[in-house]
């Protein structure tokens, strides 16, 4: 009796369902990233071991350049409406009023070097050319003028009753009275306390504050261990 030979095939998998899902992610990833974009005014700051980390929310960063220039930036990412009040406040205050259509255009994190004379004119720009526009500075040297001041005041009441952060980014380059004039401002509204953004440094070895971040990594390694069994 003759056997009958069983034909063996070798299954095929089409892959291509599975190449156009992961097209369709990628493409998903990439559509939906938020970048961030370059900043338009280079602030080199000086170096320092800090232990804080930049606020995205309720904080204003005060940026000096090197070439003396302030600029005012709103942080305000989970509550836009916040950037926006405070530009219709300031604007206002100083007598020159941004309409808050225009306000609207402002993005958290967004610089702002204009004197409010110019303001409407930048909110006008298309975005693209807007962070790429030549910005003046807002005008402090002079206390009296000092546009800073509505700026720091209409943040102040904007988040009344709330924590708001002043953080001051000053170049390696410049000069005490831009700082100064800076100061004033804060002064001006009342506001004695601020903080100094820098570059971050690694924690120098045997420093007390190195043998408190080895502790906490050690505690936290721990934690992980005792967790895990």
């Amino acid at each position: 009796m003759s056997s009958r030979k069983v034909v063996k095939s070798v299954p095929v998998m089409d892959m291509t369902p599975f190449v156009d899902v992961t097209l369709l992610i990628l493409m998903f990833f990439i559509m939906a990233t938020k970048f961030k974009p370059p900043e338009p005014v280079p602030i080199k700051t000086p170096n320092s071991v800090s232990s804080q980390p930049m606020p995205d929310n309720n904080a204003v960063v005060i940026g000096i350049d090197k070439d003396d220039k302030v600029y005012f930036t709103i942080q305000s990412e989970k509550d836009p409406q916040k950037a926006w009040d405070i530009i219709v406040r300031a604007s206002e205050a100083r007598g020159m009023p941004v309409p808050m259509e225009l306000a609207k255009k402002y993005q958290s994190g967004d610089v702002i070097g204009f004197p409010f004379s110019q303001l409407q004119g930048y909110l006008k720009l298309p975005r693209d050319q807007a962070l790429k526009a030549p910005q003046p500075g807002i005008p402090v040297k002079d206390s009296a003028s000092s546009e800073l001041f509505y700026w720091i005041g209409a943040a102040k009441q904007v988040f009344a009753g709330e924590t708001l952060k002043y953080l001051i980014k000053g170049d390696n380059g410049s000069k005490y009275p831009a700082f100064a004039a800076v100061i004033d401002a804060l002064k001006r509204n009342d506001e004695q306390k601020y903080n100094l953004v820098t570059m971050p440094e690694s924690v120098p070895v045997g420093t007390d504050l190195y043998k408190e971040r080895l502790g906490s990594e050690r505690d936290v390694r721990s934690k992980k261990a005792a967790g895990s069994n």
